[in-house]
């Protein structure tokens, strides 16, 4: 599968996602662009997502990333070198991106990297922290554990 089949197929996830907790999300239409899904909160109140796709396991480069915009989030999702099975949900990460260059490896060579075992050392602070691109109101589920669903 390409890199770019691996971000549609991410993009696609993070709308759904979106979708399912109750926001007015929509996809943006281009190859190279910063923003992948802006969501409507109210008359004149709206955020953007970046959606970063991973199909393997180690990190995603991150060069072109738009950081520091306040109200814009980066949603790294990996599939854990199992995007060919869709029985298998993948793992996002919910990161504003005024946070994402604390996070940041920059390579040898100059590369940067936001790399898997950063984003799991967080531990739930930024996983599947959808909340911090909804209100509570949209999606009152999303501080429920397991059990109480």
């Amino acid at each position: 599968m390409s890199s770019y089949d691996t971000n549609l197929a991410a993009e696609f996830h993070v709308l759904s996602t979106l979708y399912r907790l109750g926001a007015d999300a929509n996809l943006t239409l281009g190859n190279k662009k910063s923003v992948d899904i802006a969501v409507i909160l109210d008359a004149g109140d709206s955020l953007t997502i970046d959606v970063k796709g991973l199909a393997g396991t180690t990190g995603w480069p991150i060069d072109n990333l738009k950081t520091g915009t306040p109200r814009h989030f980066v949603v790294f999702v990996c599939y854990h070198g199992k995007i060919g099975d869709p029985m298998v949900a993948p793992l996002c990460w919910v990161v504003p991106s005024n946070d994402v260059a604390k996070l940041t490896y920059n390579a040898p060579g100059g590369r940067k990297l936001m790399r898997v075992s950063a984003l799991k050392a967080t531990g739930d602070k930024y996983l599947n922290a959808w909340h911090s691109v909804l209100r509570d109101d949209k999606a009152p589920f999303l501080g429920a554990s397991l059990a109480e669903l």
